[in-house]
């Protein structure tokens, strides 16, 4: 099939390359005539594992190209793909979908045969039917299908999700929609992957409850994390226990400082600004947002407890500063708001990434960026573990205590245990466990 995408951004630009690699003849179309020109020259905008490598092998078959041009790009094209941005808006946490409607009536205008126009961007309920009250009155006299397809990907491991999806939700009101985004999908077919056929408003609906709900299980089981360290109990455990029952699951019941990322924040956001629209109340994900934001910057009270109250003119070495690990994403990183609220505190920080730097240097400020974890403890009177990067998950504790100004830990992703740190002699707390090591 011939398949266009607007928008080469992390969306985008995975899509794109997946479709490509399925056999497709796919056109990305990008605004930016640098970026298209950095594409075509086969450097990545993204840290995505895999996708440059897909990238790169699809434009050299001549499968993936680029351009500035969307009515080059749309040309022929069976489906179209929406992938541009949705960001919250200033002010009411409503998704931007300024994007999202100028591609509409762009494509509108420059369409000449039947064809899908497709929502892969995350939009609120009822998009579709302004895409399709837009077409109409722009393109009348073609025959227009409008679908809604959210993705499912996750950062660090988006293109193994696209080729092995759990499930793929495809939204349409019309057979002709239908019919052509069967045949997108065709290929997956080989791997069994479930494709669900609903209405185009479910499916919008859909993608935003799930991140909804996954962002309410990790908030969950902070909070029983909170809990457990007053109650004396394990986090860990409580977490594999209640996972064993397939009515839970073991997924998302890690315990740590708060959801981040591009999609939670902004979708818990754009959940309950669409929840005043229709006139519904949505009081679990209000506080959800709630208490993830308080959590995000109570962090900084783990600190301090390590260092006996006080953070004040003590040097912190944070490792790790995207939102999670295998990604190069820092939007709302909750070690943007523990380093903030430690700045408050007069502390004076230190911080390392594996992959996320140069992002970071753009939203952080008077902080010491180094080149390695070491480098990061260097005179430090104690260590966050912040993202549990596999670089961070066998540090050599002879060395840090070597380098540190004293030897202590917090460490906020679980990722040692305490009678393995303590045996360093390193002054530990961790997330959601019993007997923390402050002497």
């Amino acid at each position: 099939m011939r398949l266009a995408m607007i928008g080469a951004g992390y969306v985008g630009l995975v899509s794109a390359a997946c479709f490509a690699d399925f056999g497709n003849q796919v056109v990305c179309i990008e605004k930016d005539p640098e970026k298209v020109k950095r594409l075509k020259d086969g450097f990545i905008p993204i840290y995505e594992p895999g996708l440059e490598t897909l990238v790169r092998s699809n434009a050299a078959q001549g499968r993936l190209s680029f351009t500035t041009s969307l009515e080059e790009g749309i040309a022929g094209a069976e489906v179209i793909f929406i992938a541009v941005g949705t960001p919250s808006r200033r002010g009411d946490g409503h998704a931007d979908l300024t994007y999202v409607f100028a591609a509409a009536r762009e494509i509108a205008g420059a369409l000449k045969s039947p064809t899908v126009i497709c929502t892969k961007s995350t939009v609120p309920v009822g998009t579709g039917d302004k895409i399709e009250a837009i077409m109409r009155e722009v393109a009348p006299h073609l025959e227009i299908s409008v679908a809604s397809n959210p993705e499912f990907l996750r950062e660090g491991s988006a293109v193994e999700d696209f080729k092995r999806p759990d499930r793929i939700v495809v939204g349409v009101n019309d057979e002709f929609g239908r019919e052509k985004m069967a045949n997108v999908y065709r290929p997956l077919s080989l791997n069994r992957a479930p494709v669900m056929f609903t209405d185009r408003r479910s499916a919008e609906v859909i993608k935003y409850a799930a991140n909804a709900f996954l962002a309410m299980k990790i908030t969950f089981i902070n909070e029983i994390a909170s809990f457990c360290e007053n109650a004396h109990a394990d986090v860990q455990e409580v977490a594999r226990g209640i996972g064993m029952d397939n009515r839970i699951g073991g997924k998302f019941l890690h315990a740590g400082p708060g959801y981040g990322g591009s999609c939670f924040p902004k979708d818990t956001l754009a959940m309950l600004a669409m929840a005043e629209e229709v006139g519904s109340e949505l009081k679990l994900i209000r506080a959800t947002v709630e208490v993830n934001d308080a959590r995000k910057r109570a962090m900084a009270n783990k600190v301090a407890e390590v260092l006996g109250g006080s953070i004040k003119g003590r040097t912190v070495g944070i490792l790790g500063l995207t939102f999670k690990p295998n990604t190069d994403d820092m939007r709302d990183a909750p070690s943007l708001a523990l380093i903030e609220e430690l700045q408050k505190g007069g502390a004076i920080v230190r911080v390392h990434d594996p992959v996320g730097m140069d992002n970071a240097r753009a939203m952080i400020k008077d902080v010491t960026f180094t080149q390695s974890a070491y480098e990061c403890a260097q005179g430090a009177d104690v260590l966050t573990l912040m993202t549990e990067w596999d670089a961070f998950r066998a540090l050599d504790f002879h060395e840090l205590k070597r380098v540190m100004q004293q030897p202590a830990l917090v460490d906020l992703r679980n990722v040692y245990r305490q009678e393995e740190v303590a045996k360093h002699g390193f002054r530990y707390v961790s997330i959601g466990r019993p007997n923390q090591d402050i002497r």
